[in-house]
C-alpha cells in the first residue's frame, strides 16, 4: 500500500516537525498514532519517517532511508493573473501535474483589481501549492514568486521559452517541445495569458525577447483549461 507523504514544516537533523493546521489535519483528521510510518519530504529529499511524537499542533518524525525518486521536468509557468477561484484551481492542478515554478504576471488585460489585489494572494496560492504537492506525493511544492509586470518577467527568464498564441497557426505546443535542441535539464518555460489572451503588442514583447510561439489547436480554451492542458502536454513530452 503507498503510503501518505507529508512536506516538513521544520528539519533538524535526523528530525522533522509538521505544525499548525498542517499538523492539526493528521492528528485529528487522519488520526495519526505513535509509531506510525509515512513518507516526509524533508529539504526536497523524501525519507521513511516514524512518528515520534505527536501534539495538537505538532507532530515529529524520525527519518529514516531516503526514498529514491523519479526524474522531473525543470519546467516554469508564466502565468497571467485571472479570476483568483479559476486560478487558484489552475494552480494545484498544475502542482499536481508536476510544475516545478510559478511566475505570476500583470498582463494588460488583467483586471486591475485582481493586479492590485495580487500581492495579497501569495501566501495562499502557496498553501494550495502545498497541499496539491503531498496529494500528488511531490518532494517538494512549485515555487510561486511574487506578482511582476509582464515586461520584467519575461525578460528576465533563461532557457527554452514558449509562450501560448491564439494566432500562431504554424507551431503546435508538443511540437515545440520534442523539437528542442535543449537536455533534460534545462529550464524551460511556458507563458499562458488571461481571459481574453495576449494582446498584440505583448506577443511583440514575446518575440523580440527571444520567445517562439507555440498553439493548442484551433479551439479558444479558458485561461485555467490553456494552463492545465498545456502543463499535461509538456511535462508528458519531457519525461
Amino acid at each position: 500500500m503507498t503510503r501518505r507523504r507529508w512536506i516538513a514544516d521544520h528539519v533538524v537533523g535526523s528530525r522533522a516537525v509538521l505544525t499548525g493546521d498542517h499538523a492539526d489535519h493528521l492528528v485529528r483528521v487522519l488520526r495519526a498514532r505513535l509509531g506510525q510510518d509515512f513518507d516526509v519530504a524533508a529539504n526536497g529529499i523524501v525519507r521513511h519517517g516514524r512518528v515520534v511524537a505527536i501534539d495538537d499542533s505538532r507532530i515529529e518524525f524520525e527519518l529514516g532511508d531516503e526514498v529514491p525518486l523519479p526524474p522531473v521536468a525543470n519546467l516554469t509557468l508564466l502565468l497571467a493573473i485571472f479570476k483568483f477561484d479559476r486560478m487558484e484551481w489552475t494552480i494545484e492542478k498544475c502542482t499536481e501535474l508536476g510544475v516545478a515554478r510559478i511566475v505570476p504576471v500583470v498582463a494588460r488585460r488583467t483586471d486591475a483589481h485582481l493586479a492590485s489585489a495580487a500581492a495579497k494572494r501569495i501566501d495562499r496560492w502557496r498553501r494550495v501549492a502545498l497541499q496539491a504537492a503531498e496529494q500528488s506525493r511531490r518532494p517538494a511544492p512549485p515555487e510561486i514568486t511574487a506578482p511582476s509586470k509582464l515586461s520584467d518577467a519575461v525578460k528576465e527568464i533563461s532557457g527554452l521559452r514558449i509562450v501560448l498564441s491564439e494566432v500562431e497557426l504554424q507551431v503546435r505546443l508538443r511540437d515545440a517541445v520534442e523539437s528542442r535542441p535543449t537536455g533534460r535539464d534545462e529550464e524551460i518555460t511556458l507563458a499562458v495569458g488571461p481571459e481574453g489572451g495576449w494582446t498584440n503588442e505583448e506577443l511583440q514583447v514575446f518575440q523580440q525577447a527571444g520567445w517562439i510561439s507555440a498553439s493548442l489547436g484551433n479551439t479558444i480554451l479558458r485561461a485555467e483549461t490553456a494552463a492545465i492542458a498545456a502543463t499535461a502536454i509538456m511535462t508528458s513530452a519531457l519525461r
